[in-house]
């Protein structure tokens, strides 16, 4: 096995661990603030932290990278996400409403680091395979859908007299798990000139077509995403439904977001990434259509599953498209700049989900999500235009 799949198949691992402590979070932390807060319209306010976390810790998690190479700087933050892991389970223990939220907030910046594997598979990869480097290596979350629900249920009774904490400390054991995968990642450091080379400006970087259509893509299908899975273990609570049926929604949501990873790469390549993207698009408005038809569980199940498709085809599409931005000297604040776009992005949703779920109920929260919808269908046709009009526009400007 070569290189570049040695690392894809380490990243795809680590991605598999990211993902797990995600949707145990997602899974738990909704219900685990409901149960601690004063005023219910904040139990989404940890998953918010957690978002707020991620935003604040994305810039330099990319910098310190860059001076210290990706595999320390994964490693530091998994280290982080025990940390969080601890600090939620102290939280748990003591029912403390806003520890829960603090260690959220640490929980995050460990996210913010393993938001990176996407982009450190595809850059240690050759041009033909950088579209399904991204994509095996969001593959491995699909281990999320499966393991996460379960950990879930499994361990959120452990302790009879702390329902959760048993989750949360399970984590702990997941974020180490993935600290010893990472000793197999072998990406070289960026060449001494690379590191010290400034390239243009970020202002002249973000001004690409090519990079205002891919943060949006990325940026808005994980907006929607969390908006709605944050909402959805409420949502099937207030309308009767078990514990158990938000965590078997929840599991094929997550393998609608990550099992269509083993061919969107092969896709990207044979129909282009914009038509991807649009199928992405098409893809969360029939997720909103079946929302909005019931709150039987049927319902939601079809709808997070197309929902976990739709983010999919957009997420990877927008993370393939950004690497046509940027040279190798200009990877660190441009990767930058766009995760902390999507995080800002989340944080607003994840806020919005509560409070719109509390005040005006399931139906608002589907249809919050249609403008932004349709902002990203309008510049992915935008850019498809001007390609057609000006091919060389496709190109990416590259700047020795």
């Amino acid at each position: 096995m070569d290189k570049q799949h040695r690392n894809v198949l380490v990243l795809s691992g680590t991605q598999a661990t990211l993902q797990i402590t995600g949707v145990t979070m997602v899974a738990i932390t909704g219900l685990a603030g409901y149960a601690l807060a004063d005023n219910k319209s904040f139990a989404t306010v940890p998953l918010t932290c957690y978002v707020l976390g991620s935003a604040i810790t994305t810039i330099p998690a990319s910098f310190l990278m860059k001076a210290i190479g990706r595999r320390a700087g994964f490693q530091t933050g998994t280290s982080i996400g025990m940390v969080g892991a601890a600090i939620c389970s102290f939280a748990v223990y003591i029912a403390n409403f806003w520890l829960l939220c603090a260690g959220m907030m640490v929980m995050g910046m460990y996210a913010a680091f393993g938001k990176y594997y996407r982009f450190a598979a595809a850059d240690a990869a050759t041009d033909s395979f950088r579209a399904k480097a991204i994509s095996f290596t969001l593959a491995g979350g699909i281990l999320g859908g499966i393991v996460g629900p379960e950990m879930a249920k499994r361990t959120k009774d452990l302790f009879a007299e702390h329902v959760f904490l048993g989750s949360y400390l399970s984590l702990i054991g997941v974020c180490l798990l993935a600290t010893l995968i990472l000793t197999r990642l072998d990406i070289p450091q960026l060449a001494e000139h690379e590191r010290k080379a400034p390239g243009r400006p970020l202002a002249v970087i973000m001004r690409q077509p090519v990079f205002i259509v891919a943060v949006l893509a990325s940026m808005l299908s994980y907006g929607i995403m969390n908006l709605m899975m944050t909402s959805t273990p409420l949502a099937m609570r207030a309308h009767d439904h078990h514990f158990n049926d938000a965590a078997f929604v929840l599991e094929w949501h997550v393998i609608g977001m990550f099992g269509p990873s083993f061919f969107t790469g092969s896709l990207i390549n044979r129909f282009g990434v914009l038509k991807v993207i649009l199928a992405g698009i098409a893809l969360m408005l029939a997720c909103i259509v079946a929302a909005l038809a019931g709150t039987a569980l049927i319902n939601f199940w079809v709808a997070m599953f197309l929902l976990g498709v739709g983010w999919n085809f957009m997420y990877v599409g927008g993370s393939a498209l950004l690497t046509e931005c940027y040279t190798p000297s200009e990877r660190a604040k441009t990767q930058a700049a766009n995760d902390f776009m999507i995080f800002v992005t989340m944080a607003i949703s994840s806020m919005s989900s509560g409070l719109l779920l509390n005040k005006s109920g399931w139906h608002a929260v589907n249809w919050g999500s249609l403008p932004f919808l349709a902002l990203a269908t309008g510049a992915t046709f935008w850019l498809m235009w001007r390609r057609r009009a000006q091919p060389a526009a496709s190109a990416p400007t590259v700047v020795e």
